[in-house]
């Protein structure tokens, strides 16, 4: 543990770095405030001892500067040392940024037991500090787990209904378009009958990994929309730029080859709906997913493992 000494009294300084050194502590001697100030900032001390009236920057001057040089969320012990005992003295030490004030002269005894104190505290806040960040990092990983669809590890309804709202406020603040992407696999139930619930979670884990690869930009998000249903919200994205990421989509999805004996196409497949928007105050997100929503089953009543897009919403339509 290294303490900062800021002491003008040559003789003081000497003996309060002795009573450091004999408590196993590394002192840093400063004869003026503004030495001390310079090394406070180069070596960062764990402890401050501070005289009050120095020729230069009296110690109240000194331990605000100190308190402004520290990063958030440190802290570093001042104890202030002086032979002035008024109570306002005192008081104006601690409104300065100072811990405790000791009357010179120092008593080595009642010196070692400050900063034994101190030190106690020190401990206890480091060890607050390290809680504190456990609970942290548990709450954003709790955040995140919360956000995840269990099965298939992309986002759930949940964070994509969070995130849809997010994006269609940006969109009504820049005026950009803001696309949803609707998929739903064909003839899953069916799958399922046919090799089972176990097969038919490995084939929703396949295609949700399939999906996310076939999205390259950072701010899109792809979301399990509920049982074999994915949804996907793509900002700044106009309808035809939607359309082809479907494409790419339902053409990796049948690429996958999963074999589906019972369908017209012997593969897994999939049908996608695309709607897009530029949000508006009289316009809800609601209206664009239901658009999509619409797309899909348009998808699906032509024959399936198809895209199929409804031009961008129109509010004076609504």
């Amino acid at each position: 543990m290294r303490a900062l000494v800021i002491e003008d009294s040559r003789t003081s300084l000497k003996l309060l770095c002795g009573h450091i050194e004999k408590m196993g502590m590394t002192p840093i001697p400063a004869e003026t405030g503004s030495s001390g100030i310079e090394l406070f900032l180069k070596e960062r001390p764990d402890l401050v001892l501070l005289d009050i009236i120095m020729p230069d920057l009296d110690g109240y001057e000194v331990a605000r500067q100190i308190r402004q040089l520290e990063s958030p969320g440190d802290w570093t012990p001042i104890i202030f040392l002086s032979s002035l005992n008024k109570d306002k003295d005192i008081e104006m030490g601690i409104a300065a940024g100072g811990d405790d004030y000791l009357l010179k002269p120092i008593s080595e005894v009642v010196l070692a037991a400050k900063i034994r104190a101190m030190q106690r505290i020190i401990q206890m806040r480091q060890s607050l500090l390290v809680l504190t960040r456990k609970l942290d990092a548990a709450n954003q990983e709790l955040k995140r787990l919360t956000s995840l669809d269990g099965l298939t590890g992309i986002a759930n309804r949940r964070h994509f209904d969070s995130v849809l709202l997010q994006e269609w406020r940006r969109s009504m603040r820049q005026g950009e378009e803001l696309s949803i992407l609707m998929c739903d696999i064909d003839f899953f139930k069916m799958y399922n009958d046919s090799f089972g619930h176990q097969r038919g979670d490995e084939c929703l884990r396949q295609i949700a990994q399939t999906l996310a690869q076939s999205m390259d930009r950072g701010g899109d998000l792809l979301a399990r929309y509920g049982g074999e249903e994915f949804v996907a919200v793509l900002p700044g994205t106009t309808l035809h730029g939607a359309a082809l990421v479907a494409e790419q989509m339902r053409q990796a999805i049948s690429q996958l080859a999963i074999a589906h004996p019972g369908t017209p196409f012997a593969h897994v497949t999939a049908s996608f709906g695309v709607a897009s928007a530029i949000a508006m105050p009289e316009t809800d997100p609601q209206e664009v997913v239901g658009a999509a929503d619409l797309a899909l089953y348009k998808a699906k009543h032509e024959g399936r493992n198809r895209v199929c897009q409804t031009r961008s919403l129109d509010p004076q339509e609504n």
